[in-house]
């Protein structure tokens, strides 16, 4: 059964920089894409980045686009989140859900879509 566990969340402050981790097991890691997810209390998960693990290619939310880079490591099964000079939007609730890649069909930030997620307490943000 595949499994996803987040961590490396934190307290970041202005102008600070954090890396959030999905670490993965029970599936093919580069057959699959992952995705950031994040829920601010209040209001619903929203996608913010996807990285297809098998070519590379990544999406990103405009309202993080130029502060967020999602990246995997095929070979340690690792997803990453890096935040650059997040902004109080950022303070939230972080999740990393994964599909297989082939199933993606462009919907890529589409939170039905994603078959498996982490419990995301790990990847809580507060500032």
């Amino acid at each position: 059964e595949a499994q996803l566990v987040e961590s490396g969340g934190g307290l970041v402050q202005a102008g600070g920089s954090l890396r959030l981790s999905c670490r993965a097991s029970g599936f093919r890691f580069y057959e699959h894409a992952i995705a950031w997810f994040r829920q601010a209390p209040g209001k619903e998960r929203e996608g913010v980045a996807y990285i297809g693990n098998s070519d590379g290619t990544t999406v990103y939310a405009d309202s993080v686009k130029g502060r967020f880079t999602i990246s995997s490591n095929n070979a340690k099964q690792t997803n990453y989140l890096q935040m650059d000079n997040p902004t109080t939007e950022a303070r939230a609730v972080y999740y990393c859900g994964e599909l297989y890649q082939n199933w993606v069909g462009g919907r890529y930030l589409n939170r039905a879509i994603y078959d498996y997620w982490g419990h995301g307490p790990q990847g809580t943000v507060s500032s």
